[in-house]
């Protein structure tokens, strides 16, 4: 009998987010005429949120302001001075992948499959003070060899519930304690991410606190990962890790539009996985971002150190990371070309108790491609890219990505940090390389596709120590947002 409930609300939840789906591609192709008209600066509506908690609509307060298609749900006052209000939000993804070798021949044989992905938030304001932001997620896959990976299938759950109090410190001082379940990202995303990429993102359950003050931003947080289970209202929080930290934003006046992150991350793990073994871990983690955009150069370069414990042994482990580009505004299509190089170390001796592999702790979705198949763990990579402007919201992307292992004594691991081979059985460096094509289409304010070709070259590491197929890999989605 639950075996029958649960698949009559699974095909329920199903069918009420394709009609989601459906009726959101409805309303964008009726004409929006009243949509069109002129509006002051002070009318703009703000960009879509990375984190949809992250946007604010008080500008729809003014009345003559109120003439989107989509601004009747935007901002619902409940007395006159506006500030308690209700604001609805969604988004729909429809997501076609596709794998020649997964895996490299050592996976099921490669298929291409759908990925569905569905958001719905009510972000209710009580006053300037009081805030209460709640946001469910639908997630589905269909006909991928194999079933469902973890981050492909969550039917219905809660993503996000949290409540916020904000207190005004003056001077453009402001602090805000924040309690719930909620997303977490910082910087380049290297080590906190949201996951954004697989058709599941990661939210995290517990408090955290926001300091703003001008150009100056400090957060503190203590949380744990909250699960991702396939079924209805089922992700409850993981009892075997724990996150905690603080991460702060600072100017950096000498240095023309630059920046830099300070931050300290704590990490635990009752059952960690390495190509060493599995053992409780408990990782510290300091790091430093400098990053800015004194045009026409753009830079981002991190660094990151680790020490705590793994098992009996410690642990001592590191990464550099770097990502520099030039745009010629000068030329036709704008062209950005920029180099990433990243180091990330790995263990130098498996029979040693003690650990030096970086552990990325929760990096994004997409580290170096959407195919996930390299992570950052034990790594050195280079990535020369260039990106055009094709023509106005038309961006074509080219990279190839070059990868080796930091140290041959350790594995190598994919972008969820999972061990995809043991390097007890090569003393090869070199893993393969990756050339890569993506095109980004902003349709406008709403709608946008994105597709993407990659072609993995297998090197000597993957020949020496099992199947070694190359990999196509194939991808393409259409987003819309409101």
């Amino acid at each position: 009998m639950d075996a029958i409930n649960k698949g009559e609300m699974s095909m329920t939840v199903r069918r009420l987010s394709k009609s989601l789906w459906c009726i959101l591609v409805l309303m964008h192709l009726i004409p929006r005429g009243f949509a069109s008209a002129e509006t002051g600066p002070s009318c703009s509506p703000p960009p879509f949120g990375f984190n949809r908690a992250e946007e604010s609509y008080q500008y729809l307060r003014e009345p003559a302001c109120r003439n989107g298609f989509w601004d009747p749900v935007k901002y619902m006052p409940f007395e006159a001075s506006g500030t308690w209000y209700l604001s609805l939000g969604g988004e729909a993804r429809e997501r076609y992948e596709y794998f020649s070798n997964p895996n490299w021949g050592a996976g099921p044989p490669g298929s291409g499959y759908f990925l569905q992905r569905y958001f719905f938030h009510g972000d209710l304001h009580m006053g300037e003070q009081l805030r209460l932001f709640a946001q469910l997620q639908s997630s589905f896959e269909n006909d991928r060899n194999g079933g469902p990976r973890p981050t492909d299938k969550d039917e219905l759950d809660l993503h996000q519930g949290f409540l916020d109090l904000k207190i005004d410190l003056g001077e453009d001082g402001v602090f805000t304690l924040r309690s719930g379940r909620q997303e977490l990202f910082y910087g380049s995303q290297r080590i906190i991410s949201v996951r954004e990429g697989p058709n599941v993102r990661q939210s995290f359950d517990g408090f955290r606190t926001m300091f703003n003050t001008g150009d100056i931003k400090v957060d503190t947080f203590v949380t744990r990962p909250v699960e991702t289970n396939r079924y209805v209202f089922d992700d409850g929080t993981e009892n075997d890790r724990w996150l905690w930290g603080v991460y702060s934003v600072l100017p950096l006046p000498r240095i023309p539009k630059g920046n830099i992150d300070l931050y300290y991350v704590g990490y635990y793990n009752r059952e960690a996985h390495f190509d060493q073994g599995t053992a409780p871990e408990t990782r510290h983690s300091v790091g430093t971002r400098l990053w800015g955009s004194p045009k026409p150069f753009d830079y981002n370069f991190e660094l990151i150190y680790q020490w705590g414990s793994f098992g009996s042994g410690e642990i001592q482990a590191w990464t550099v990371a770097s990502d520099t580009g030039y745009t010629c505004d000068h030329l036709p299509l704008q062209p950005r070309f920029s180099l990433k190089a990243d180091i990330t170390s790995g263990d130098k001796d498996p029979n040693n108790p003690d650990l030096q592999t970086f552990n990325p702790l929760f990096p994004k979705g997409a580290y170096f491609s959407e195919d996930g198949l390299i992570g950052p763990l034990n790594h050195m990579d280079l990535n020369p890219s260039a990106d055009l402007h094709v023509k106005d919201g038309i961006i074509l992307s080219v990279n190839w990505d070059f990868f080796w292992r930091e140290s041959i004594d350790d594995g190598v691991y994919n972008n969820a940090g999972a061990l995809v081979r043991s390097g007890k059985n090569s003393t090869a460096r070199y893993i393969g390389s990756q050339p890569q094509a993506q095109l980004e289409w902003k349709i406008d304010r709403n709608l946008t596709f994105v597709a993407i070709y990659a072609h993995f070259f297998a090197g000597d590491f993957l020949r020496e120590t099992g199947p070694n197929l190359d990999i196509d890999y194939f991808t393409s989605w259409i987003t819309y947002k409101f």
